[in-house]
């Protein structure tokens, strides 16, 4: 190809690219649909963006998915009446192209597809927010909350609690909103509204309260009601501490986002969600560890079986060190965090089974912090009830991560060159490194990177929508 015809593919991908945009904004806000590729999320993507999600398409099938190929997908389902879900547009047109030589049969194709989700009575009514505390996770739970603006959005970020109130304190957190030093800046606008004490974030207002204790705020003073209330400061984890959140009016439900004690139900959503009633008021998103290596953990089970195993999770260092060396209650954490590898414990191997009660008493965990500020490792050694080698392992986690219940919590590269802060923003619980695998026999090793920020936060989104009864499937089902 002459380096004249490049340039010209280039801008006839770049201008399609453009041409997709508006159609995926329309039907995210209008109709609460999520457009991706192969997991790849497309919601406020960039043109590169888009560009390079179907590049990687190359990597799961084989074969290239041209944006000339699925662009017609996108308009086929902007012009139908699905709503509340994620649809693959990859997937339908990678499968659609395999089957058909033109684009006659797309329509009909896709009202098949995706019968469902047109049939999907969007009656749920939408429901009030609260995040309590507004440190990492809390700060990209607004986020994530934000960027799903829209009149079919049915999660309502309302209110931001926080102990304190000093002056100043109003336009720092917004500043803290507006910059990240690893996920980068918000995408989108943030205002301070120092008069009505209130955070404007791409046109959600957002009432920022301050409180000592859960159960000093009458949320209904700020007209919200029946509202979810996400515990995100990991000061109280058992239910006594936790229901003191439900003696304030409006508030109805309170999720944690650390693991709980007591009989609290710890759910990593996509293996357990199923777990929570309609009658449960307090549930844990269980840890970031837990969340990455429990979905890679009942992959394996169901297929092989597992008899015992370790998992040794490399973890990026977190505020709860020290940034230099001075006094922590806990051993070792008050070494200086940039500084060093630091030895801990960590409660994930243990906590797998009150997700997946199967594994109950086969794992053992330890945890090392490491001088990096996010994505962490779970390095997972298991003795298999069955025998396996290394490409049928990696075979069988692949199909996992594109066609399973599992996909949208599994990821999987191939790449021999991925190193941590290439994960960070990963939406998914956990990525599998195929290239580290080790699998012989009845033993395997599995290495498992995660976004222990972004990901697990996508991961407490997914409890939310549970807990609030609202229903989100993924199509196609295959």
């Amino acid at each position: 190809m002459s380096a004249d015809k490049h340039l010209q593919s280039w801008q006839e991908r770049f201008e399609m690219a453009e041409a997709m945009q508006p159609l995926l904004g329309k039907l995210y806000r209008n109709q609460g649909v999520e457009v991706v590729v192969y997991g790849k999320p497309l919601l406020n993507a960039s043109t590169i963006e888009i560009i390079k999600s179907h590049r990687l398409v190359r990597r799961h099938v084989g074969e290239k998915l041209r944006l000339r190929e699925s662009f017609p997908f996108v308009e086929a389902l902007s012009k139908l009446a699905v709503k509340q879900c994620k649809v693959d547009i990859g997937k339908l047109a990678v499968n659609y192209w395999r089957e058909y030589q033109d684009a006659s049969q797309i329509e009909a194709y896709m009202s098949r597809e995706l019968a469902d989700a047109i049939t999907h009575q969007d009656d749920e009514e939408a429901r009030d927010v609260v995040l309590y505390g507004f440190g990492r996770i809390g700060r990209l739970l607004a986020r994530l909350l934000i960027e799903r603006t829209g009149v079919s959005n049915k999660l309502r970020l309302r209110a931001i609690v926080l102990r304190g109130g000093r002056t100043g304190d109003l336009e720092k957190r917004a500043s803290l909103l507006r910059r990240d030093s690893v996920h980068g800046p918000f995408n989108g606008s943030v205002e301070v509204d120092e008069e009505n004490n209130a955070i404007i974030a791409n046109g959600t207002y957002i009432q920022v309260i301050y409180a000592n204790s859960p159960d000093e705020v009458d949320y209904t003073k700020f007209g919200i009601s029946n509202a979810l209330v996400v515990d995100n400061t990991g000061i109280w984890k058992d239910e006594a501490g936790l229901g003191l959140h439900l003696k304030s009016p409006g508030a109805s439900k309170v999720l944690l986002t650390a693991p709980a004690k007591g009989a609290i139900k710890n759910v990593v959503y996509g293996v357990n969600e199923q777990d929570i009633l309609d009658e449960d008021t307090i549930v844990s998103a269980a840890s970031c560890t837990t969340n990455a290596i429990t979905p890679v953990l009942k992959a394996v089970n169901d297929k092989y079986g597992i008899e015992n195993g370790h998992v040794e999770t490399i973890h990026s260092y977190t505020n709860d060190q020290n940034l230099i060396d001075n006094y922590h209650k806990a051993d070792r954490r008050g070494r200086s965090a940039p500084l060093n590898m630091v030895i801990t414990e960590t409660g994930a191997a243990k906590a797998v089974s009150k997700a997946l009660p199967v594994l109950e008493g086969k794992l053992t965990g330890n945890a090392i912090r490491v001088p990096t500020p996010n994505v962490s490792m779970a390095i997972i050694s298991l003795n298999l009830n069955g025998e396996t080698n290394k490409h049928d392992l990696n075979e069988y986690l692949k199909d996992m991560a594109l066609q399973s219940e599992l996909q949208n919590q599994i990821d999987y590269t191939d790449s021999t060159e991925i190193v941590s802060s290439d994960l960070v923003g990963s939406r998914y619980a956990g990525v599998v490194d195929s290239q580290a695998t080790i699998a012989e026999g009845n033993r395997a090793i599995l290495y498992v990177w995660y976004d222990n920020e972004f990901g697990y936060s996508c991961q407490v989104v997914g409890v939310m929508q549970k807990m609030l009864g609202l229903n989100y499937q993924s199509l196609p089902h295959g």
